[in-house]
């Protein structure tokens, strides 16, 4: 119990670690107003040093240690920690955190919002009918939801049969501030220039890579080497690239960073084509803002998107965008004018875009100015910090009536 007359909001993750669900939590934390709701996280895993990038002083942090299996288990804990903290909101994400709305709900929390920020990975589509199931099964827990595309909100109402007035949808917003393009080394006032200007100025150099501008044009992704991720994809397309294009082994140059199961497999794939000398895969980093300043184009070659941090932070740092046509990444890329949207798993389609910018630079610059203007216009911060604190206080009026 607090004496604290703000209403607390408890955010729900099965793990809060790096990933671009945990970044939109820090992000909303961080910039909602102080003055209008307190924060606790609920992590039904493990809370990580991730925590560190909520730059609050008052944020909560909760591991349940949650062993394999259901949660049912941890269903009277979960209780007694709603009852004990008496939050105005329990807001849980994704499939992994849904059961909490029963506890939550038979605890007296009088709102419940459940958020899907993209489909399971072992069930890109959503036509797991178990899963259908078991979100219907929920839905009578949970107050309102929250769909980060569109595409997850026709899912929702169309397919699991979601009320549509039960169902907002909400892009992620991106910290343009953080990411942005290169600003050159004369400016003395520390300040992104305006859109109309920004992917004037060269990449800036990378920490520790090999390759250098203006000898080199960098091609890269950032992300969890995980299979839903694909980045082997981007390995055979930077491959297929080369041979179709042999000349542009002079200065094509490819940067994937990120670790986990499939950097070994890219790794695998560069070696055998005698390529790894053009790539360089340094593993995990934690200055993913200076990398996308480093490079000249960005990949996406997943399998499944909600609504997609990276890419988001790529158009924000004045990139193109190359992505697959998967889940919400059409709704971010506008084919031709911020980048290309290919069909996932073509490595062939892939090679071709990347060509296509490799050989044309300057019409790679303008499309990421573009996707910079994109992102000012559509997909501000304010804008997404804004649409939820009048999703909470809206919920928490109409509980009240």
């Amino acid at each position: 119990m607090t004496d604290d007359a703000r209403p607390l909001i408890i955010h729900v993750v099965f793990r809060f670690d790096v990933g671009g669900l945990e970044n939109g939590v820090v992000n909303l934390i961080n910039h909602l107003p102080a003055e209008s709701y307190r924060h606790a996280i609920i992590a039904l895993t493990e809370v990580t040093d991730f925590r560190q990038r909520i730059k609050r002083d008052d944020v909560q942090f909760i591991s349940l240690h949650k062993p394999p299996g259901h949660l049912f288990a941890l269903y009277p804990r979960l209780f007694r920690l709603f009852r004990e903290l008496r939050p105005a909101i329990v807001h849980s994400r994704n499939l992994a955190s849904l059961e909490v709305t029963v506890p939550a709900w038979a605890a007296g929390v009088p709102v419940r919002i459940q958020s899907e920020h993209g489909r399971d990975a072992d069930d890109l589509d959503g036509s797991n009918r178990k899963h259908k199931w078991v979100r219907r099964f929920y839905n009578l827990f949970v107050s309102h939801y929250i769909a980060l595309s569109r595409d997850l909100e026709s899912w929702l109402v169309e397919r699991i049969g979601i009320p549509a007035h039960k169902v907002t949808q909400i892009y992620n917003g991106v910290d343009a501030g953080r990411f942005h393009p290169a600003v050159s080394p004369a400016s003395t006032t520390g300040t992104v220039p305006p859109a109309s200007t920004t992917g004037a100025v060269p990449p800036a150099p990378i920490s520790g890579c090999p390759f250098n501008h203006p000898e080199h044009w960098l091609v890269g992704t950032v992300g969890r080497m995980q299979t839903v991720k694909n980045q082997t994809l981007l390995a055979r397309a930077f491959i297929r690239a080369l041979e179709l294009d042999p000349s542009l082994k002079a200065r094509l140059r490819l940067v994937m960073v990120g670790d986990g199961p499939l950097r070994a497999a890219a790794q695998s794939h560069l070696d055998a084509a005698g390529v790894a000398d053009l790539a360089w895969l340094p593993g995990e980093r934690h200055d993913v803002p200076e990398i996308l300043r480093g490079l000249d184009c960005f990949v996406l070659p997943s399998l499944g998107e909600g609504i997609s941090n990276t890419i988001l932070e790529a158009m924000a740092s004045g990139l193109p965008v190359i992505a697959t046509q998967v889940g919400g990444n059409p709704e971010l890329v506008s084919e031709g004018q911020t980048g290309a949207l290919v069909p996932t798993s073509d490595p062939e389609a892939m090679a071709q875009a990347i060509v296509g910018y490799a050989t044309n630079p300057e019409q790679a610059r303008v499309a990421g100015q573009t996707g910079r203007v994109e992102i000012e216009r559509r997909f501000s911060m304010e804008a997404m910090v804004g649409a939820y604190q009048e999703l909470y206080d809206h919920s928490r009026r109409f509980d009240r009536q």
